[in-house]
Parts: structure tokens; C-alpha cells; sequence
């Protein structure tokens, strides 16, 4: 899973949620790290949607625009869980370990 992927999934967790709002979550969430040009998350949300994992919600005009909500499909919800314990286990892996210096076996 793309870190993009990750990101747009964990916006999506607590609610369903336009594109504007999914691009301001992503930034908070990574911290500033991750930062979604619009037709960067339009393609990410095409995929998602395809995949099953998200769907949208329902749409609504806004100031003459059609605004979609998405939300996180029962599947997406075990997805992002699953790689989030996935990246959990990896770190541990590193950050569990006593430092070991310059020394290597």
C-alpha cells in the first residue's frame, strides 16, 4: 500500500469526507509529510473505490460544484488496520533493538 493510499484511508476512519477536507486531513495526520495535489487524490480515491475499499457516501452542489463524500468500506477499515499493524511489527523490529553501533555480526 502507497504511503498516499495509507494516508487517505486513515482520514477516512473517523467519517466520510469530501476531496478538500481529505487533502487538509492527510497533512495533519502525516504531519506535513504528505501533501495531495488534487488530481493526485482524485486518481488515489479512483483506485481506492475500484478496489472496494472506500465508496462514496453521497454528493452535493456546492456553490454550483458537485461535491463528493467518501467513505472507508468495512474492507478499507481492515486494510489500514492490518498494514498499520504490519508497519507496528517492522518498526519494532528496529527500534526494539539495543543499539548496536558500528558493531555488525
Amino acid at each position: 500500500m502507497s504511503e498516499q493510499s495509507y494516508f487517505v484511508l486513515a482520514a477516512l476512519l473517523h467519517g466520510p469526507l469530501h476531496g478538500h477536507a481529505i487533502i487538509k486531513k492527510v497533512v495533519g495526520l502525516s504531519e506535513g509529510r504528505i501533501t495531495l495535489p488534487v488530481g493526485t487524490l482524485y486518481g488515489a480515491l479512483d483506485r481506492l473505490a475500484a478496489n472496494g475499499v472506500i465508496m462514496i457516501e453521497r454528493e452535493e452542489i456546492v456553490n454550483g460544484r458537485k461535491r463528493r463524500y467518501f467513505r472507508i468500506t468495512e474492507e478499507g477499515d481492515r486494510l489500514v488496520r492490518a498494514e498499520a499493524q504490519r508497519m507496528q511489527q517492522a518498526a519494532a523490529v528496529v527500534m526494539g533493538r539495543p543499539s548496536l553501533g558500528a558493531t555488525f555480526a
